[in-house]
């Protein structure tokens, strides 16, 4: 019995499974490690945080989406291009907040985790992006 079951846990289909884990696990473990430096704000919350602020504003949306409208003072730094994006935030102050912000919020989460993997000590995103901002 223990050679069957021994057998069944080495066969392709549950190491690929395992491997599979392994990598998954590995992603979102360290994401998990930089949960203290995020923080997703609410509306109200980042409207508090922003508005008349100086602050390390940061819109993470295409160079098209910016000239459509963007809020105050906002830095345009394309979460795409990736070039641009470690160049341009290469220039900011890594030990002061950064928020950050895009239409739903999707690119600008994963631009936050960018942002803490580069060295960036707290960054704030807007829940739900600009579709909620209104």
């Amino acid at each position: 019995m223990k050679e069957a079951v021994a057998k069944k846990l080495s066969s392709p289909v549950v190491v690929n499974l395992k491997k599979t884990m392994s990598v998954f696990n590995s992603i979102f473990k360290n994401e998990g490690q930089l949960s203290d430096q995020f923080e997703l704000l609410d509306v109200r919350a980042y409207k508090k945080a922003v508005i008349n602020k100086d602050v390390q504003l940061v819109d993470v949306r295409t160079a098209a989406e910016f000239k459509k409208g963007h809020l105050g003072k906002a830095l345009n730094v394309d979460f795409y291009n990736k070039r641009q994006f470690r160049e341009a935030f290469e220039k900011l102050n890594k030990e002061e907040p950064v928020y950050l912000y895009c239409r739903s919020g999707f690119r600008s989460k994963k631009a936050a985790f960018r942002l803490l993997r580069m060295g960036f000590s707290k960054v704030y995103d807007l829940k739900g992006g600009l579709n909620n901002w209104r």
